[in-house]
């Protein structure tokens, strides 16, 4: 007997041998390293969290594993962790004899067990996985750091809650980061290992795991722990029996984790593409998961936005009762001067209904809230000495002064810079319209601003240079990609830039001249630290002198309180302008206070359809015409009252005067005679332009044709129709056809931060 006890314990010992030397710890599985990226408001509170595959996971280091954290598993789970050898051959033994006397398969495992079954192997319960499980915990637990093997134990274990790790279980039961558990905490999620369905106090899945149920076997299991940490030595008795004395750390009740309904959806892909156009992770990691980001959104705000987009859609968009007043869209954002941070957008009713982000760069051209960078261009470089050169250095010019007098007639001749007729390509005269066909006759720049007449302005863009309008949106935060080109009416919102970009330029103003790049995230962490933070590239730009940005803050104060603006008064100091587009296809209101910037937009478009294009609004919302002083402003003033309700009233810098008092082509005093005719010089007039006249067609803008100015060799036609008129009112204006967004939404311009926000770029 004692023979076959040697041979069988001798077989036995070869047996493990060559299990052991042929068993080999595999690689780890993909769903063990999958994880979940995590979006946080703000104010750093848990917005949501998404990607990264089914699992909700973020992986973190040890050190940010509480020691209580730790303690409460290894007493609860394996008290004899760091002492033994990786297996428990007792609880094997059981597990052992259970199965074969036909009983359930169980575990009996230590943590090293658990922790490869959850990285190695998959959960099924069957002697073949038990045995590779033991001769891998064997291999695992000689080659391996025990802290190592802890922090995977603790990463990839299941708590419940769609929770796969400890920091996932800390957000989804305590709204907290792992390392901020409290040993009270601690001890209730390593309870949850005992079977989340049966531990969760919110209740499970099956008759015995209703609440009441759930939460009594948790309040034991959980005061047991914080007992087993005293008697295990990993937690003084008295501190134990504070924690019990303090009382069950009920969690907070479930919440839906992945929701990207509403906002979220938009707010998460413009994190997104800013992460990707910002900084070293590339869309593939991104993907992955396993990233903690922290965005610049204000819950808040956005609450406020959205319920004042949704309050005017409620009581005046009724698409059952109006045919027109079908395919209605809104979109709009709000950014912070000097910071450039995105506090709120509005994308569009839902993200999971309508996928593209309004917001975001949309095609739809802004109007007449282009001109303000006119005359900070006129401000800036001045206009052209009309005797001199088409290219002058700013000591040529003349700085122009708000109070500089222009023809605001309809349909005033349109001049080059030196007093001679622009004419388009065939010949044709220019004639700009205004709004209702209006005569203003002689009009300040101020007053001009203040009733959205066109004429002064599309000519202060003729003396000014389009060239230099284009230079000042830039610097105020435009971008190349979404500006039109620089033939005439440019000047009056043939570009189509985003309610971001829009936004974030006229915060520019705001912040007298200091431009912030707009942006959505503050910072990026993985499992080891951080990996983007916002702070290290921020940087303030000097876009305007400080009293140039002032004067146009003060102009556009003035059409707030006075002209086409005045329904976006909110009772504290305002500035900001109205701009509507040709055939009224989209309506604007962008304006600030020196604490927000806000640009609201509104269009018609059907985005389900093969082919989009913009539909004109006259009759949206039992409206005859749609200006931006309507429904955009009104919008708009509902946000900023509830966005800024208790935030100090602040005055605006005082501007002091600059520049000449300059006089316009027929609007001086005492004019000086200009010839009718072109100019013979091919240098100094144009070969291409409109080819109706706009005198030919009072009622309606002229059909955009080619129009690129042959002296702009940037320009690549891609101009849209015209715009402007009170209240942003109708225009007219040379443009391409086939490339105006007016016909075509998606454009060719990539989003705010080089996301697909529209079709690829080339």
């Amino acid at each position: 007997m004692t023979g076959t006890f040697i041979f069988f314990f001798a077989v036995l010992l070869g047996a493990v041998g060559i299990g052991l030397l042929l068993v080999e710890v595999p690689t780890a599985q993909a769903a063990s390293q999958t994880q979940k990226n995590v979006y946080y408001w703000g104010d750093g509170k848990q917005m949501v969290v998404s990607g990264g595959g089914d699992l909700n996971r973020q992986i973190v280091p040890l050190s940010k594993i509480p020691k209580s954290m730790q303690n409460a598993v290894i007493s609860a789970e394996n008290a004899s962790f760091y002492d033994d050898n990786g297996v428990d051959p007792m609880g094997i033994a059981r597990a052992v004899v259970n199965m074969a006397k036909g009983g359930a398969t169980q575990s009996g495992s230590t943590i090293t067990q658990q922790f490869v079954k959850n990285t190695y192997l998959d959960q099924s319960q069957t002697v073949t996985r038990k045995v590779k499980e033991l001769f891998i915990s064997v291999k695992v637990g000689i080659k391996m750091d025990k802290d190592d093997i802890l922090a995977g134990y603790l990463n990839t274990a299941y708590y419940g809650r769609g929770a796969y790790g400890c920091q996932a279980a800390a957000r989804a039961y305590y709204d907290r980061d792992c390392e901020d558990l409290t040993p009270s905490q601690s001890a209730f999620l390593a309870s949850t290992l005992n079977g989340p369905n049966l531990y969760d106090p919110n209740g499970g899945y099956g008759a015995t795991a209703t609440k009441e149920a759930n939460t009594k076997r948790a309040k034991g299991r959980w005061e047991w722990i914080l007992k087993r940490e005293a008697a295990v030595r990993r937690m003084p008795g008295t501190e134990a029996q504070e924690w019990i004395g303090k009382g069950f750390p009920m969690p907070q009740d479930p919440k839906v984790a992945t929701n990207k309904q509403g906002q979220i959806g938009y707010l998460t892909d413009l994190a997104d593409n800013y992460i990707i156009a910002n900084s070293n992770i590339s869309k593939s990691q991104l993907d992955k998961g396993g990233y903690q980001i922290h965005t610049t959104f204000d819950r808040k705000k956005i609450s406020e936005l959205t319920r004042a987009v949704e309050k005017v859609s409620k009581e005046s968009i009724k698409p059952k009762q109006r045919e027109v007043d079908k395919y209605v869209q809104f979109g709009g954002a709000s950014v912070e001067p000097k910071t450039g941070k995105i506090v709120a957008i509005y994308g569009g009713k839902n993200a999971l209904e309508h996928y593209r982000n309004n917001a975001d760069y949309t095609g739809v051209q802004v109007g007449s809230t282009f001109k303000p960078f006119v005359l900070a261009a006129a401000m800036t470089n001045g206009a052209r000495d009309p005797k001199g050169p088409r290219e002058q250095p700013d000591s040529e010019r003349t700085l122009v002064a708000p109070n500089s007098v222009y023809n605001g007639d309809n349909k005033v001749t349109l001049r080059d810079y030196d007093g001679n007729v622009w004419h388009d390509k065939d010949g044709k005269e220019w004639h700009q319209r205004n709004d209702g066909d209006e005569d203003k006759g002689p009009i300040s720049l101020r007053t001009a601003m203040q009733f959205s007449v066109n004429t002064p302005f599309i000519q202060l863009g003729m003396d000014v240079g389009t060239d230099k309008v284009r230079d000042a949106a830039l610097a105020a935060g435009l971008s190349k990609e979404q500006l039109a080109s620089i033939t005439p009416t440019f000047s009056l919102g043939t570009s189509a830039p985003s309610a971001i970009r829009l936004a974030g330029a006229y915060a520019t103003f705001a912040a007298s001249g200091q431009q912030a790049d707009p942006y959505s995230v503050e910072r990026v962490e993985d499992k080891n630290g951080p990996v983007y933070d916002h702070k290290q590239d921020a940087e303030l730009k000097r876009a305007f002198d400080s009293n140039v940005a002032n004067n146009v803050t003060d102009v556009l104060e003035n059409v707030v309180q006075h002209g086409t603006g005045t329904s976006a008064k909110i009772g504290r100091p305002v500035a900001g302008k109205t701009g509507t587009t040709d055939e009224n296809k989209s309506a604007w209101f962008s304006g600030y206070t020196p604490q927000l910037s806000t640009a609201i937009g509104m269009w018609r478009v059907d985005d389900q359809a093969k082919s989009q294009k913009f539909l004109s609004m006259r009759g949206v919302g039992g409206q005859e015409t749609i200006h931006g002083a309507s429904f955009p402003a009104q919008i708009w003033a509902d946000y900023m009252r509830g966005a800024l309700e208790g935030v100090p009233v602040k005055n605006f810098p005082a501007a002091t005067p600059l520049g000449e008092k300059v006089f316009g082509d027929g609007a001086s005093p005492s004019p000086t005679p200009t010839t009718d005719k072109p100019s013979e010089s091919p240098s100094e007039s144009p070969s291409e332009s409109p080819s109706e006249s706009p005198s030919e067609s009072p009622s309606d803008s002229p059909s955009p044709t080619d129009t690129c100015d042959p002296l702009d060799l940037d320009c690549q036609d891609n101009g849209g129709n015209g715009n402007g008129g009170q209240n942003g009112g109708g225009n007219g204006g040379p443009g391409d056809p086939t490339s105006s967004p007016t016909t075509e939404p998606p454009g060719g311009s990539g989003g705010i931060f080089g996301g697909p926000s529209g079709r690829k770029k080339d």
